[in-house]
């Protein structure tokens, strides 16, 4: 299954790419290929100071050795030895009427290291899924959040009617700075230890998942294709300056995803990329009321059904 998902996401990592580069017309990704001393590496990509996208990244990383003391505690197990693999990816627009988008697939699996099967390997003790993908608009458009939700409730239905429902929850309760008392942004997916039962085997969550991540395009590029070229003020970019200061803090506050990479010796280069270049923290900051910048804040006081 770990080299049946990684070869996944290597393709998926190059789709999605081609999509985003496609759809910017200017900017490339740069790729640089890492390793990690404790074992394993990954492919980050980077694009920058495109038309579109001012900051963005689609990586890919498989690592393994000794479960770090920090996780072991986190996963309430002894010494193990693991290996986590996925596709992580953050899109910062230049364009303020464009959204923020998030994406991330992993699979993770542990071992028992005291003992060896006949063919070599070690014995899974444990294994599962994670993932999901969400919108961060500056700007509220309500058909770009019903699309978006519509594309990932079309994705979980061809599995199970109760996965959009559910995992739209999590993905808002997840998504939730708690310290400001608001959403992130208004959702999508969020799921995680995804492991077998008797309903769902290992196989029918990897067909899930990569549902989920075959949709990812779908879903993303026509809002950007309908919102890049709208007109903006310098006034709308303050203001997304300043959402984007929410953003920061929850990434390194509150994220599981980033925690787990800096708890790990990820590498700190690929982790951070999800950070945006240009952000504003304004003392004390409230929009004018009646404003379209109001109008997001009231849509991120609580979760809302977009479909």
């Amino acid at each position: 299954m770990k080299n049946k998902f990684y070869t996944y996401i290597q393709t998926l990592q190059d789709q999605i790419c081609k999509g985003l580069e496609g759809i910017d017309g200017v900017a490339k990704f740069r790729e640089d290929l890492w390793n990690r001393p404790e074992g394993g590496g990954g492919r980050t990509r980077v694009i920058e100071n495109g038309h579109v996208f001012e900051k963005g990244g689609v990586n890919i990383s498989a690592v393994h050795g000794k479960l770090p003391d920090s996780m072991q505690k986190l996963f309430n197990v002894g010494e193990a030895d693991f290996f986590a693999c996925g596709l992580s990816l953050v899109i910062h627009p230049k364009s303020p009427m464009v959204p923020t988008v998030h994406a991330n697939w992993r699979y993770f699996e542990m071992y028992d290291t005291s003992t060896e099967l006949s063919t070599g390997e070690r014995k899974v003790i444990n294994s599962w899924f994670g993932g999901g993908q969400d919108l961060t608009p500056y700007y509220l458009f309500e058909e770009d959040a019903i699309h978006f939700h519509q594309t990932c409730k079309t994705a979980c239905d061809k599995h199970n009617p109760d996965f959009y429902p559910k995992y739209k929850k999590q993905c808002d309760d997840y998504f939730w700075n708690a310290h400001r008392n608001e959403a992130r942004g208004v959702g999508g997916l969020f799921f995680d230890y995804l492991k077998a039962t008797e309903e769902q085997s290992m196989e029918d969550w990897y067909n899930f998942v990569t549902e989920v991540g075959n949709s990812f395009l779908d879903a993303y590029l026509p809002i950007v294709a309908k919102r890049k070229d709208l007109p903006y003020t310098a006034e709308q970019r303050t203001w997304q300056e300043i959402r984007r200061g929410r953003y920061v803090e929850f990434n390194l506050v509150h994220d599981k995803g980033t925690l787990f990479g800096l708890k790990t010796n990820g590498r700190i280069e690929s982790i951070l990329m999800s950070l945006p270049p240009h952000v504003q923290w304004h003392y004390d900051h409230h929009p004018e009321i009646g404003s379209e910048e109001e109008k997001l804040i009231i849509v991120l006081e609580k979760p809302i059904n977009w479909v």
